[in-house]
């Protein structure tokens, strides 16, 4: 038996096991009309799709999920990284503070396939006059190559996590081509002649409370006001009227302002924003000063550098759930399952149409992606649940010789929302 004979094997006993989780009566294939004659009906039989080759190594699927609430829609890209031609990577911007749709970010980079990824900084109301910098919650890795790092737990926005998860939670691919979840913990110095500062934070929107946090033309032009409002346990909390900014080129300063500014940051220079204690020590310097800044992300657990990472909070370990899993709260939501000790990433999106906008809670996509055969699963940004209509949950593969991407759910709202990043799905002839 081969490889994707078996892979296929597993999939279609997965999905004979969702369909017995519901009283539905039977499942029929795509294209083939139910016993009411309404092909695809949410309150009829469910259906799912055969798998469909996407490029070497990638194959797309759909499969109806039946629940008291009504029937949910899971739309799959199973990616297997055995494949030498196969590979996953950061889909994103080119900045840090900056937001596009899935299906552009993947055909601006010439992936076959993607998903949205980490949830982000989208509204301010609670801070009248500062600007939401659309940048992610959780660690970033592009090409091994770190982006930024995490703001503090009570920062974050999204569902709440699981019991002892933290903003740091990623998901990502090594150097190793194995798929695995870790923690990213910035590690990073501010040194001058007379002191060295610990680093809070690297081209995030929140630092913690007293710290020091760097940003680099990775970050983009968005001001970095938003990176002194609130608290290390409280996103809604008032800015801080202690703060100051320095701006470091060359090993020394070259500009400083007791506001956080705006505006593109060139190449080559770092930015030093301080809140509180992190502000009255950027005080100290002076124009022409010696300063170096250090920074680097380091894994909790794995001992092979991530190519790729990005955030979000694990739901599944080692087959079991996590406890706390919430079970109650419905929505359209995006996730990602790893299987086959790292070498098989199942890419998971539901759908957002009205006949499937009940969704999954949380317990139930965990539960989706156990059945799938994945060992490890970890949750991204999602759509809002059936009360409050968003459009982040998106899943795009291009069909065999076109030229690009097509979504294959439908968002829900009916548009792509941009999004800050995403899991891209590559393909090497």
């Amino acid at each position: 038996m081969t490889r994707r004979t078996q892979r296929n094997g597993r999939f279609r006993t997965a999905c004979t096991l969702i369909t017995t989780l519901g009283t539905l009566a039977g499942a029929a294939l795509l294209g083939a009309a139910p016993a009411d004659g309404a092909a695809g009906s949410a309150r009829g039989p469910a259906s799912r799709s055969a798998p469909s080759p996407i490029a070497p190594g990638v194959e797309y699927r759909y499969f109806d999920i039946p629940t008291a609430r009504g029937t949910a829609r899971a739309h799959v890209l199973d990616v297997d990284l055995r494949d030498p031609r196969a590979s996953v990577g950061l889909l994103y911007p080119g900045k840090v503070a900056a937001r596009a749709p899935v299906s552009a970010l993947a055909d601006g980079v010439g992936a076959v396939g993607g998903i949205n990824g980490d949830f982000f900084n989208i509204t301010e109301t609670q801070h009248p006059g500062v600007e939401a910098t659309g940048a992610p919650v959780g660690p970033a890795v592009a090409n091994s190559r770190a982006l930024k790092a995490a703001v503090p737990n009570g920062q974050r926005f999204g569902p709440a996590m699981p019991p002892g998860v933290t903003t740091e939670a990623v998901l990502g691919v090594g150097t190793d081509r194995r798929a695995r979840l870790d923690d990213l913990a910035l590690e990073g110095q501010v040194r001058t002649p007379g002191s060295s500062l610990p680093l809070g934070g690297l081209n995030q929107y929140a630092l913690p409370v007293g710290s020091v946090g760097a940003f680099t033309d990775d970050w983009g032009s968005v001001s970095r006001t938003r990176a002194t409002c609130g608290t290390d346990t409280s996103r809604g909390a008032p800015c801080s009227t202690d703060t100051h900014e320095v701006t470091v080129r060359g090993g020394r300063v070259v500009a400083s302002s007791d506001a956080p500014g705006t505006g593109p940051i060139a190449r080559g220079s770092t930015v030093l924003v301080g809140r509180e204690e992190g502000a009255q020590q950027l005080r100290k310097l002076s124009t022409g000063d010696r300063v170096s800044v250090s920074h680097r992300l380091v894994a909790a657990a794995s001992h092979v550098p991530f190519r790729f990472a990005l955030g979000g909070f694990p739901v599944l370990r080692g087959g079991v759930p996590l406890p706390g899993l919430d079970t109650t709260t419905s929505a359209v939501r995006t996730a990602a399952g790893i299987s086959d000790d790292g070498r098989r990433l199942l890419l998971l999106s539901l759908d957002g149409s009205p006949e499937f906008r009940t969704g999954l809670t949380i317990a139930e996509v965990t539960d989706t992606l156990r059945e799938l055969g994945a060992r490890d699963g970890f949750s991204l940004d999602g759509g809002g649940s059936s009360t409050l209509v968003s459009a982040t949950s998106t899943l795009v593969a291009r069909a065999p010789g076109a030229d690009a991407v097509t979504v294959r759910n439908h968002p829900s709202g009916g548009a792509e929302r941009p999004v800050p990043n995403g899991i891209g799905v590559f393909s090497r002839k």
